[in-house]
């Protein structure tokens, strides 16, 4: 027996965030999310995307066990912008049992549907820089910190229950060139005088984040404002992301160029790979999670690409391979051999053309958004079954009008012509309110 509950304890709340971890438990490739992290997406007070979305979180239970989870959102800004009315549905976890991932994603649409929406899509996060996409190909890659594992069944279930592909997203992994190709600095040094810009500089990170955080995130939602499934990042959001990734940010890995006016222009990151640390704690930082993850920030030997924006003024000048290569020059300073690409739309053939360019790249995984039109035979049904208690009240009132013009004329009547009228006066009504 498979039973939905909506998840409102504490209980329910680490039940919901540890289930992956025994899923997953014999996987080499899982990584494992921060814990803490993912229990503060329950709380208000931690979650800031409270403020623009509806949220609902359900576990699955099958034999009195947890057998899946699954959470949905109303992203209001998101549907706002897109002029739709759509959920996204995330952390989609199940056994493998086709009955358990119908009955989570059949209750998403149910919520969806009070709620007055039309579409549910995903996997999508709160924002941009949440877990997006179900991994469709790459099932024998060890996942990075940031992206989403899941089992190959994953993808069949969701077929199965009606859902299609709406959009890819491409995972590269470009392993280093041993020396640095002497045109790409030559070029980047005549980019940089040609536009009068500079490499933003300060004494501390804690300095760096203060000075150009806000004309980072202003940067960023200019040139990736346009995409797929972005949403802006308002103050909260952005102080909720730095607190988030001011831990792992490692400086070498950061470029922030600015204009002659010291306005920020372009910003790319890259982080360590916390990928095999955080595997080992399972997601935890106490006891020891938190000096594995500091010990990988400055000895890892992959490095993870996570944001590269360029304003659009300045797109197409060959700013994009002044970021690239300062990262991967501080990357390789440290010791990086490897990097793997943040999550590339297919559509955004600029970027992908970027990684394509290197020497020694392979398009190794590949993660899938998948959609599904709410079935309209409900709303056309509660339709009929509207017409159908109006017609019957109309055929109520006829007969009873009808019953009152026989009793009239009862005195005047036989009692079997009166029977015989009074059938097709009532059929003749019916109809016409039909």
């Amino acid at each position: 027996m498979i039973e939905i509950v909506e998840v409102k304890t504490d209980k329910q709340k680490k039940l919901f965030v540890d289930f992956p971890t025994k899923l997953y438990k014999s996987s080499p490739y899982y990584v494992h999310p921060l814990r803490m992290d993912e229990l503060a997406l329950f709380d208000p007070e931690k979650n800031v995307s409270y403020d623009e979305c509806e949220i609902v979180f359900y576990l699955a239970y099958k034999d009195g066990k947890v057998a899946g989870r699954i959470c949905g959102i109303v992203q209001k800004v998101y549907n706002q912008k897109t002029n739709s009315r759509r959920v996204r549905f995330t952390r989609f976890d199940f056994i493998d049992d086709f009955e358990v991932a119908k009955a989570l994603i059949d209750s998403v649409e149910k919520w969806a549907k009070s709620k007055g929406m039309d579409t549910v899509h995903g996997p999508l996060g709160f924002n941009d820089l949440d877990r997006e996409g179900l991994l469709v190909e790459g099932y024998d890659k060890l996942a990075t910190f940031e992206e989403n594992y899941n089992y190959p069944y994953y993808k069949d279930f969701l077929e199965k229950c009606g859902y299609s592909k709406e959009i890819d997203y491409l995972g590269f992994r470009i392993n280093l060139p041993k020396q640095s190709d002497p045109r790409i600095k030559r070029i980047s040094n005549l980019m940089m005088k040609k536009y009068n810009l500079k490499i933003a500089t300060a004494k501390s990170k804690k300095e760096y984040l203060a000075k150009y955080k806000d004309g980072i995130f202003d940067l960023l939602d200019e040139a990736y404002g346009d995409l797929y499934g972005v949403i802006p990042y308002n103050d909260k959001l952005r102080a909720q992301i730095i607190d988030q990734f001011n831990l792992i940010i490692n400086m070498k890995y950061l470029i922030t160029i600015l204009d002659e006016n010291d306005k920020v222009i372009a910003f790319g990151f890259a982080i360590p790979s916390l990928a095999k640390a955080v595997r080992k704690s399972k997601g935890k930082l106490l006891p020891f999670g938190l000096f594995r993850i500091l010990h990988a920030k400055n000895h890892a030997k992959l490095a993870d690409f996570g944001l590269v924006g360029v304003r659009k003024a300045y797109q197409g000048k060959g700013i994009t391979a002044i970021i690239l290569d300062y990262i991967i020059n501080g990357a390789k300073d440290v010791g990086v051999t490897s990097v793997e690409t943040n999550h590339s739309l297919e559509t955004n053939h600029k970027i992908l053309q970027t990684w394509k360019n290197f020497d020694d790249v392979t398009n190794h995984k590949r993660f899938r958004c998948f959609i599904k039109h709410l079935d309209e035979n409900d709303s056309k049904k509660s339709t009929k079954s509207k017409s159908a208690t109006k017609s019957k009240k109309s055929s109520s009132k006829t007969s009873k009008k009808a019953n009152s013009n026989t009793d009239k004329k009862k005195s005047n009547a036989k009692p079997s012509n009166t029977k015989k009228d009074t059938s097709k006066t009532k059929s003749v009504k019916t109809k016409k309110s039909e």
